[in-house]
C-alpha cells in the first residue's frame, strides 16, 4: 500500500535544477542550483566598482608625482620617477 512520489514535473525556469543528479554534482556546481540574490549581487558589484576606483586613484595619484608605468624584460609593470636625458 505504499504509493511511490512521482518526481515534480520541471516548471518553466527551471533550467538545469530540474535533472536528475548526483549530491556530488550538486555540490560542486553549486551556483547552477542556488537561486540569484540580488542584494549579494548589489554588494559584490559595489565592491568591484570601488576597488577598480581605488586602483585608478592610485594610479592617477602616481602620474600626478612624476611616475610612469614601465614595463621589465619579464613582463612586470613598475612604476619609476620620469628622468631627464641631461641629469
Amino acid at each position: 500500500m505504499s504509493e511511490k512520489k512521482s518526481p515534480a514535473e520541471p516548471a518553466p525556469g527551471d533550467g538545469i535544477r530540474s535533472m536528475r543528479t548526483t549530491n556530488v554534482f550538486r555540490v560542486v556546481n553549486f551556483e547552477l542550483y542556488a537561486k540569484p540574490n540580488a542584494i549579494i549581487m548589489g554588494i559584490g558589484v559595489a565592491c568591484l566598482l570601488g576597488a577598480m576606483g581605488y586602483i585608478a586613484y592610485m594610479r592617477s595619484k602616481y602620474e600626478k608625482m612624476g611616475y610612469y608605468s614601465a614595463v621589465q624584460t619579464d613582463g612586470t609593470e613598475v612604476f619609476t620617477k620620469k628622468q631627464s636625458k641631461w641629469d
